[in-house]
């Protein structure tokens, strides 16, 4: 799976505790889209996932794709809840209007809330219903592969009309 190129993404949602609103975010490259109408998605993450736990408690979380001036953010975002803390404490960030999670300045985001979930293997799959989403086009995605963080020198090479017939599964 190394020589498939994903996006990459930060995760975030929270966990209300008695001593106030904590917040998570993590790196993740298992966003997928399932449907249009309505519009879901998808994360993946291990059974044991502290950040799962808390996800599944809230119902909520938002995506942040990441733009590719963003290395650095995903680097200190992929470690354990620990290491991880004081990063998302300085995160440049807001909660989101809907989710309550934390959406990323800069990055083009998703919130959602909790539709489904599914164990399988050791990971869970959790379906979210798009609440709000919101586009920064201003720098190309942050991309892994091989193992290493990546930028597309230019994501505009070749654009692809897909509002047709034929693309995203449809029957022609």
């Amino acid at each position: 799976m190394r020589t498939f190129a994903t996006g990459v993404c930060v995760a975030s949602t929270y966990r209300d505790t008695p001593d106030g609103r904590r917040h998570d975010a993590v790196t993740v490259n298992s966003l997928g889209s399932i449907s249009l109408d309505p519009p879901l998605v998808c994360l993946s993450f291990r059974r044991d996932s502290v950040f799962l736990d808390d996800l599944l408690v809230s119902g909520h979380w938002a995506v942040s794709i990441l733009p590719a001036g963003a290395r650095e953010t995903a680097r200190r975002l992929a470690g354990p809840r620990a290491a991880r803390a004081a990063h998302v404490a300085e995160l440049p960030a807001r909660p989101g209007d809907r989710s309550g999670a934390l959406v990323l300045a800069g990055a083009s985001w998703l919130e959602c809330g909790l539709r489904d979930r599914f164990d399988l293997g050791d990971h869970t799959l959790v379906i979210g219903h798009v609440l709000a989403a919101g586009h920064d086009g201003r720098s190309p995605a942050l991309v892994f592969v091989h193992g290493r963080y990546h930028t597309i020198a230019d994501p505009y090479a070749a654009i692809v009309d897909v509002s047709g017939a034929g693309h995203w599964g449809e029957a022609l």
